[in-house]
């Protein structure tokens, strides 16, 4: 899912997503003293036309202890990693910052309420930016110097290195989310849909149920058959009969990506190996650029071993 859709936002607008994310992938000792029958969404009017602008980010709060915690959720959709993903965050967070001063959020003397940054990511590629803007800053600065540079870091939510085994054991709507994700063939579907119908019941999760729908028609089911003609269903009741009828055609279709999804692992393996035979062992960037890369990306290296005299020189796009 290389771009943005509002369905996947839709999702992370109800209060039992994001708590189930919380709960289920921040695993620090805090998170136990979060009150989560207070969580809510922070209102667009609160917020500045800077951040408003932001689509595919998401403002929650929510009591810990006496205070307020903000939760920054930016859900990110971009099939290339953004390696300053860490500046960007600064700047929201001071936006954030500056927004709650003006409405008069933050009392006379009081202090600026603490916030979790996260960066929910569902692109095809592993991420493998820095997510401590230190790693970024001019390293080795005088100790007086250092102690004048900015710091944050976020939290890194990569749905594809999340295995089965460890999502499947949850009761917990985010995973079933991240399973549907790293879905690989329509039984996979099947099998948390079944889950999802029983958990989503009640009468005031029905406008979830409804997200859940649209996110599967519009986002997951293209990209995973594309070109399939997807009845109108709606809701999940619905689309598990409909997978059920479909499972045979949709797993030919299914395999054959797999396929071709093998073969491109293949050729990376070869100029993996290439690349060794010519430079020795490879540093961690090398291997990193070689888990995201595309075909086109293999025929240029494969071409530039041929001349190049470095490392640097085969992969001569990297800054």
């Amino acid at each position: 899912m290389a771009h943005h859709d509002p369905s996947y936002k839709l999702l992370f607008s109800h209060r039992e997503m994001v708590t189930d994310l919380i709960r289920g992938f921040v695993h620090e000792d805090w998170v136990a003293e979060l009150d989560f029958n207070t969580l809510e969404r922070v209102s667009e009017s609160a917020v500045s036309h800077d951040l408003r602008e932001r689509e595919d980010d998401m403002i929650w709060r929510l009591r810990w202890g006496e205070r307020w915690l903000y939760v920054y959720l930016l859900l990110e959709f971009q099939s290339s990693v953004d390696r300053f993903m860490a500046v960007r965050l600064l700047t929201y967070i001071g936006l954030l910052y500056q927004d709650l001063a003006a409405a008069g959020e933050i009392p006379p003397g009081g202090r600026l309420p603490p916030v979790v940054p996260i960066v929910l990511y569902n692109g095809e590629k592993a991420w493998w930016a820095k997510t401590s803007l230190d790693d970024l800053i001019e390293p080795n600065l005088p100790e007086q110097l250092q102690r004048w540079q900015p710091q944050i870091r976020y939290l890194l939510l990569d749905e594809h290195r999340y295995a089965e085994a460890e999502l499947a054991g949850q009761r917990n709507l985010a995973a079933a989310l991240f399973r549907l994700e790293n879905s690989r063939q329509p039984e996979d579907i099947e099998r948390v849909l079944a889950s999802l119908i029983d958990w989503l019941t009640a009468p005031e999760q029905d406008e979830l149920r409804r997200a859940f729908v649209v996110w599967l028609k519009r986002v997951l089911l293209p990209a995973r058959v594309p070109g399939a003609e997807i009845p109108p269903v709606n809701d999940l009741q619905e689309m598990h009969a409909m997978l059920a009828e479909r499972v045979k055609t949709w797993t030919e279709e299914w395999k054959q990506q797999g396929l071709d999804q093998g073969r491109l692992e293949g050729e990376t393996k070869v100029v993996r190996r290439l690349l060794i035979r010519r430079f020795g062992a490879l540093p961690a960037w090398v291997d990193q650029r070689l888990e995201r890369a595309s075909e086109a990306d293999l025929d240029a290296w494969t071409e530039r071993l041929l001349d190049g005299q470095t490392l640097e020189a085969v992969f001569n796009d990297l800054n």
